[in-house]
């Protein structure tokens, strides 16, 4: 059985998921409970939705920051819609967010891969405009729970199904189905594979036919649209609405994609790789607020986390690819001379 490099840093991560926990069920009492894994499952769904999108971004070489302002843009226009149409199908409600997102989603990927702008610059400015557009929108005032639908409110604890103690609620269930869809899109589809080319080589998919402008914008018009899925996950989570909605949860999203050991030069990575992250990233947050944190030292705490998964994605990984591809040379060397003696 053949371990690929990119299962050994998911695996490492799984261990030091347990080991997280563990340090954590020291210092909180009751840790280990039912009700521990619900309040962190809500947040590390949102955190999960939007880091597939930024995924799907970052393995084609680019950065989405804007997801933040998209979630909290179309959490409040939702709610708006919401508490003017209160008996809106919650399909349609769905849809609603995530043909916003999309929207929004698009632009980005237009100026990005027709302009010629750096991703980074494009979706800094956007992430700028269109939180301006939710203050516009909403005229500075804000949304109250009291003025959403029941239906939505009481969402986030719907149970599905129970293991135990621990019950399977509808907002982790979403997160899982998103994750395990684009996962099967990498991993089958033509598609999932050029997007691996692009972040791998630009100009060998361009000398290859691979249309890299048009995948770079399809990659940000998904990441729109999930995050429009966020932007749903949050208003139901939250409920009151306001003009900061989901501010800095991009910095959350891009922790999660790149501590999941997707390759923020593009080209490698996987979306269960960005899940363990999500779960990560959304268990320390959670944990360190039931501890009474600094703000200042949880945020500190993710840039950590982001600079030490660039530079071991940068360092390390590299040396193991290295090491891991000369290994196969030498099996393969190996099979050819043991080849030839036999014939």
């Amino acid at each position: 059985m053949k371990i690929r490099v990119q299962q050994v840093r998911e695996i490492s991560l799984l261990v030091i998921f347990a080991i997280v926990i563990l340090i954590f069920n020291t210092q909180i009492t009751n840790y280990l409970s039912a009700r521990t894994f619900n309040r962190i499952s809500g947040v590390v769904a949102l955190i999960t939705v939007v880091a597939v999108g930024q995924t799907l971004v970052v393995l084609t070489r680019n950065i989405d920051l804007s997801v933040s302002s998209i979630v909290g843009f179309t959490a409040y226009f939702l709610g708006r819609q919401l508490s003017i149409f209160d008996d809106m199908n919650p399909y349609l409600a769905v849809t609603l967010a995530m043909s916003v997102g999309a929207a929004f989603g698009l632009i980005n990927g237009l100026i990005v891969s027709y302009g010629r702008v750096p991703s980074i610059v494009v979706t800094l400015g956007t992430l700028a405009l269109y939180r301006g557009f939710l203050v516009e929108y909403s005229g500075s005032t804000s949304i109250a729970t009291r003025e959403l639908p029941d239906w939505i409110k009481e969402l986030p604890r719907v149970n599905l199904f129970s293991i135990g103690e621990i019950e399977m609620r509808v907002l982790p269930f979403i997160a899982i189905v998103v994750v395990i869809i684009f996962q099967l899109i990498l991993s089958y589809t033509r598609f999932g594979r050029q997007l691996y080319a692009v972040g791998s080589s630009p100009e060998a998919a361009k000398m290859a036919g691979i249309p890299s402008g048009r995948l770079v914008t399809i990659a940000f018009i998904i990441s729109g649209a999930l995050s429009g899925l966020g932007g749903f996950i949050y208003l139901s989570r939250i409920g009151t609405i306001t003009v900061v909605a989901a501010q800095g949860l991009e910095l959350q999203v891009v922790a999660a994609v790149v501590v999941g050991g997707v390759n923020i030069f593009g080209g490698s990575g996987t979306i269960f790789g960005a899940l363990i992250g999500a779960a990560l990233i959304g268990t320390i947050e959670q944990s360190l607020i039931r501890v009474r944190i600094n703000e200042f030292w949880k945020d500190a705490l993710l840039g950590i986390f982001i600079l030490a998964s660039v530079t071991t994605d940068g360092v390390l990984l590299t040396r193991v690819r290295v090491w891991w591809a000369k290994m196969r040379q030498r099996q393969q060397s190996d099979y050819t001379r043991s080849g030839e003696g036999q014939s």
